[in-house]
């Protein structure tokens, strides 16, 4: 963990890179016990028993299981200098152990770059969904993944991690129906200031946040001499974490001395309600503290936080398995399904409208989702098409979060209208439902041309479909500024060797007159003179149309425009690709973009 800013005294140490977090075990020694029964983990309590679990309660999470992911960990840091640091091949070899497990296990996984705001060269933040629940209501379960220069970051933060990772694979094996989305994240560059948290929250729209229902944290929850500690105890996030430590007697208290030190505080930033176990750093344990969990007074919950001998042998055992049980307790009862839900899924098409020359064709995106239950074969058809026109989905059905293309193509003979089609999804097994969404087909006459603008999503707003490249660089980012809306594209900024791209494929209409391409750019840098060092570029194809660079920097947003009239009746895909070199940065922050014809 990092610290943001050190207070003196009895004051608060609220630390940038900070997790430090919840506090240690029941004895002063490691115990290696499965669980610990309910009764007070006082220091003269013998090793933990295993808790008599309902058959409806959250699972005994196997603590050898997180055991056997430390040592993996530990073993990657071994054979990369001894450190996961976020800009070392440690962290990307652990980014990529992670996935990999969560990946076999039927999760969906994404590696987001951190591409403005974290430490040069760091590797990306790691997001895994579980495919099932209400995709409006998200409880999210995060870790910071690297460690500092100086260890392998074991305890901090490795026992966090592989919690999450075993508690994630837990939920994939036991496969229950599912009341909610259970998130989990694997932080970049927390111990360089909660830089991966800060860059995921600020990417997150407006209606994203407000899906988040919790966020919950782990960073560092097996300190050796450590105590048993939740953030914003008293909170409504923190009942479910409470409840579980309370039914084993652990009296936890409030995480003082992670306030504002780890990524929770990220969130805690963005209005999203937060809470997290922790076991504690190097603070000192209190007599108080030592008297009720055991451990030894007026040393530290960890002596080696943030040092090399930060390894396996760190780890608490005892109190790494009343942690990840109570994730676990907290996941069940936040998003686990009491009954088992109507399987039930959404439908949408992408975009909506279209417009063609009689005899041409176009193509939509038919989205589908999960919205509760599991997901299910939906088939796919559309009505309402005039004569002439044909209608084709590829595949023809879909599992229930996956996409399919519809193709409407006219024939030369087709009349000149306006027709709104309807798309069909019907579900399959015991209690099928079906939903339908519309497209509006425009056939236009002979000569013709459906006015309009033709880029989707060219204000940035909703996510990041359908541009493609990199899209991590799409977001509501610290440190730049929108010229409409929230959201915006920030290129470049590095200040070291980096290519940024955002693409966007589309049909302009053949019988229109003229095409217009518009986007709004605010160009700063830190180069000086009249050189060109970085580049902005925007291209059809591979035409290069324009380029701008560091020479054209000024305050504020600047409108260009490029006439597109010689792609009328071409299907193009359209680029804009920012370019640094390896030193001093420029930033190329795109908002607004669109395409008229007419």
């Amino acid at each position: 963990m990092l610290r943001r800013f050190a207070v003196t005294g009895a004051s608060l140490a609220v630390t940038l890179a900070a997790a430090l977090l919840t506090t240690a075990p029941a004895s002063a020694a490691p115990v290696a016990a499965a669980h610990v029964t309910a009764t007070p983990a006082t220091a003269t309590s013998p090793g933990p028993a295993r808790h008599a679990l309902a058959a409806d309660d959250a699972p005994d999470v196997d603590v050898t299981k997180v055991q056997a992911h430390l040592t993996e960990l530990n073993a990657i840091a071994n054979r990369n200098g001894g450190t996961r640091k976020s800009s070392g091949q440690g962290y990307r070899d652990s980014i990529a152990y992670v996935k990999g497990r969560l990946q076999a296990a039927g999760y969906t996984v994404t590696e987001q770059p951190c591409t403005s705001g974290c430490a040069s060269g760091a590797g990306p933040n790691l997001i895994a969904e579980w495919p099932q629940g209400d995709t409006s209501s998200v409880y999210m379960f995060g870790s910071h993944l690297d460690s500092v220069g100086a260890g392998p970051g074991i305890n901090d933060n490795g026992s966090g991690s592989a919690a999450l990772l075993e508690t994630a694979l837990t939920l994939a094996e036991r496969h229950p129906a599912m009341a909610a989305r259970a998130r989990f994240a694997w932080w970049t560059d927390e111990e360089q200031g909660l830089n991966g948290s800060d860059f995921y929250v600020g990417s997150l729209s407006s209606t994203e946040r407000s899906r988040i229902k919790a966020y919950y944290n782990f960073d560092m929850i097996a300190s050796p001499n450590g105590g048993y500690f939740i953030n914003h105890l008293t909170s409504a996030a923190a009942q479910p974490m409470k409840a579980y430590w309370d039914s084993l007697g652990l009296q936890p208290e409030e995480n003082t001395e992670g306030a504002g030190r780890s990524d929770d505080y990220s969130f805690e930033q963005a209005g999203i309600p937060t809470s997290g176990y922790a076991m504690g750093a190097s603070a000192r344990k209190t007599s108080a503290q030592a008297a009720k969990w055991g451990g030894t007074a007026n040393r530290a919950y960890d002596s080696c936080y943030h040092q090399s001998c930060d390894t396996t042998a760190n780890i608490n055992v005892t109190g790494l398995d009343r942690s990840v049980d109570g994730i676990a307790s907290t996941l069940w009862k936040l998003a686990v399904a009491r009954s088992t839900p109507a399987n039930d899924f959404s439908l949408t098409a992408t975009p909506a409208s279209g417009g063609v020359a009689p005899g041409e064709s176009l193509t939509t995106t038919i989205a589908t989702q999960t919205t509760s239950g599991s997901a299910q074969t939906v088939a796919l058809s559309a009505s309402g098409a005039p004569a002439g026109v044909t209608v084709s989905f590829s595949p023809g059905s879909v599992t229930s979060g996956a996409n399919a293309t519809m193709t409407v193509a006219t024939a030369a003979s087709t009349a000149p209208g306006t027709y709104p089609l309807t798309v069909t999804g019907t579900g399959s097994g015991p209690g099928a439902v079906t939903h339908t969404t519309s497209f509006s087909l425009t056939v236009k006459g002979a000569g013709g041309c459906a006015a309009g603008q033709l880029l989707a999503n060219g204000g940035f707003e909703n996510g990041t479909s359908p541009w493609t490249g990199d899209t991590g660089t799409i977001g509501a980012h610290t440190g730049q500024s929108a010229h409409g809306g929230s959201r915006f594209a920030w290129l470049g900024g590095y200040g070291s060797t980096a290519t940024d791209t955002l693409s966007q494929s589309l049909t302009v209409p053949a019988g229109c007159a003229k095409a217009t391409l518009a986007y709004w750019l605010h160009i700063d840098t830190a180069e000086s003179g009249g050189t060109a060092y970085d580049t902005f570029r925007v291209k059809v194809g591979n035409t290069t149309l324009t380029t701008l660079s560091n020479t054209d920097a000024a305050p504020g947003y600047a409108q260009h425009t490029l006439d597109l009239s010689p792609y009328v009746g071409q299907r193009i895909t359209l680029t804009f690709t920012a370019t640094e070199d390896s030193s001093l940065q420029t930033s190329f922050v795109l908002d607004d973009t669109s395409l008229q014809v007419s």
